[in-house]
């Protein structure tokens, strides 16, 4: 295997200094605002549409393409992440922070200018382009603009603007598509990135690289995209596809091959997209491992806690998203005080496992919920998850950018995300294939308990494997009307019914919580092995680089 840390000549990132050197505080300021813009209007663009979408689809007649809008982003934002950080490294971070934001916003027009389904796929695919070229960046800026000792900090911040966007983003999906039409839930990025765009241009500084285009690694990337593709594709339809439908395992078996194919590929090649040997570092392991764990047990709480709040609660869909806003209060929270301590104690390496260790209390809880929890118990629940998540988000990343070479330090930062975005969309997959296949068993089991009479089942209907469609008001209330047509006790019997779906879908949670507390069992144990390489004080190998005011 090469030696993929060899340091490139004269790349813009391997300067001892730091670009906030020749900034004001104000540029400073300016420049980070523009920079957390960016990676809000990437973030938020996961979460937002989802509750648009079935307004997009009763006016595009395009039902049979509904998963591909959401999948299509996902798909193309994964793959572009781990490109788009080695250019960073090779060309410098400005260019592609300022494509990757133009082309968000051009990409979004696009969207809204949408007349059918296939249309819209295919410009979800480019936004989702670019919208992984500033997921790639924006975290890499925090390191080229701040040292070490500051890192902790504002990678703080930038980990409280993405859980932000999984939070509001469905909310605020719901209220734009009711007030304005779903077209706005795209049109909406224009002036948030135009207002990005101007503030980067005005006050970024530009790194001057002698990196040329023979340096880029075509081939592995056709090959990551090659083998990225029918893997994400795989992971998304099953939520309609068994995992051992022809489909799944044929897109499983085709992305190992080629994935494989890269591997070996990527050992042999001088300017890496990948560069494997960066997992010999234990501090880049350690982190990526518990990347993908904590993506795995983050995404299971997002995803899944509004069922908790719709299905076994029965509180509107509105009301479910502003008591999600909770969660957000203890991952900012705590983002903020690890980016404190850990630049202050030597071994703060425990911290990311007290936090992990406070996630699994958190999903304990979550695990616990019945229908007669109160709704106060869960805010308690998801502002422990919160809270052990935000310890995870600057700490590793501030740990990975001061272990390697700064000549990796887009390729770093964007690994941590690339293989936090796999494990969310892993655990998305794998804990949505045990709620679809276990609450109908489990609301079987409790409407059995009830002992109804005969005619009773035909209150049972289809509908109570979507929990979400069960559980809307206005089914409910038709559903109970149409119940009192069998006599005087219809609505009564409906309405027990009616408990027994909710506990039937509080015991299938239950064991969706507990899987994803396993998962977070290995990340706990795995975050001990994390070495504390030192955040102040280091020296790196300083080299001649010409920052340029753009």
């Amino acid at each position: 295997m090469r030696n993929n840390l060899q340091r490139p000549a004269n790349n813009p990132a391997d300067a001892g200094g730091h670009l906030t050197e020749g900034l004001t505080r104000w540029r400073t300021i300016v420049v980070v605002g523009g920079t957390m813009l960016a990676l809000l209007l990437a973030a938020l663009d996961q979460t937002i549409v989802g509750t648009a979408m079935p307004r997009i689809v009763a006016e595009l007649n395009g039902l049979s393409y509904y998963s591909w809008v959401i999948t299509a982003y996902l798909v193309a934002s994964t793959i572009m992440v781990p490109i788009a950080g080695k250019l960073g490294d090779l060309f410098g971070r400005k260019p592609f922070l300022l494509t990757g934001m133009i082309g968000f916003v051009v990409a979004s027009a696009l969207c809204g200018q949408s007349h059918g389904m296939l249309e819209l796929v295919a410009f979800r695919t480019v936004q989702g382009i670019f919208g992984g070229m500033l997921f790639a960046t924006v975290f890499a800026v925090i390191g080229d603009l701040f040292p070490p000792s500051q890192r902790a900090r504002l990678a703080g911040l930038f980990g409280g603007v993405f859980g932000l966007s999984s939070i509001v983003g469905p909310t605020a999906g719901g209220y734009i598509t009711d007030t304005w039409g779903w077209r706005w839930v795209f049109y909406v990025n224009l002036p948030v990135g135009l207002v990005a765009v101007l503030l980067v241009l005005a006050t970024m500084p530009f790194v001057r690289s002698s990196a040329s285009i023979r340096d880029i690694d075509f081939p592995g990337a056709g090959m990551l995209i090659a083998g990225l593709v029918p893997l994400m594709v795989a992971l998304s339809i099953t939520r309609d596809h068994a995992w051992t439908s022809p489909e799944v395992l044929g897109l499983l078996g085709v992305a190992t091959v080629l994935l494989i194919a890269f591997f070996i590929f990527e050992t042999r090649t001088d300017h890496p997209i990948v560069p494997f040997g960066l997992f010999k570092n234990s501090t880049f392991s350690v982190s990526m491992i518990v990347g993908f764990l904590t993506g795995f047990g983050m995404f299971g709480t997002i995803v899944f806690v509004p069922l908790i709040y719709q299905g076994v609660l029965g509180i509107t869909a509105t009301n479910s998203g502003q008591l999600l806003t909770p969660m957000m209060l203890g991952l900012i929270v705590a983002s903020t005080l690890v980016g404190q301590l850990m630049v202050r104690i030597r071994f703060y390496r425990f911290l990311g496992t007290a936090g992990i260790a406070v996630m699994l209390v958190g999903l304990w809880l979550l695990s616990q919920v019945t229908v007669t929890t109160s709704r106060l118990e869960v805010v308690r629940d998801i502002v422990i998850v919160g809270a052990g998540l935000g310890t995870t988000f600057p700490l590793y990343l501030t740990a990975v950018q001061s272990a390697l070479p700064r000549n990796f330090l887009g390729v770093a930062s964007s690994q941590v995300q690339f293989w936090r975005q796999i494990g969310g969309t892993i655990g998305t997959a794998v804990l949505g294939s045990v709620l679809s296949q276990r609450l109908p068993v489990h609301i079987r089991d409790q409407v059995a308990n009830l002992h109804l009479p005969a005619q009773a089942a035909q209150l049972v209907t289809s509908g109570g494997t979507n929990p979400q469609t069960l559980f809307d008001p206005l089914q409910i209330a038709a559903r109970r009307a149409q119940a009192s047509a069998f006599g005087s006790q219809g609505a009564a019997i409906f309405d027990q019914v009616l408990h027994a779906i909710r506990a039937g879908l509080a015991a299938t949670l239950h064991e969706i919580f507990l899987y994803a507390a396993l998962v977070l069992i290995l990340a706990l144990i795995v975050s001990v092995f994390l070495d504390d390489v030192p955040l102040r004080g280091r020296q790196r190998a300083a080299e001649e680089d010409t920052v340029v005011a753009a």
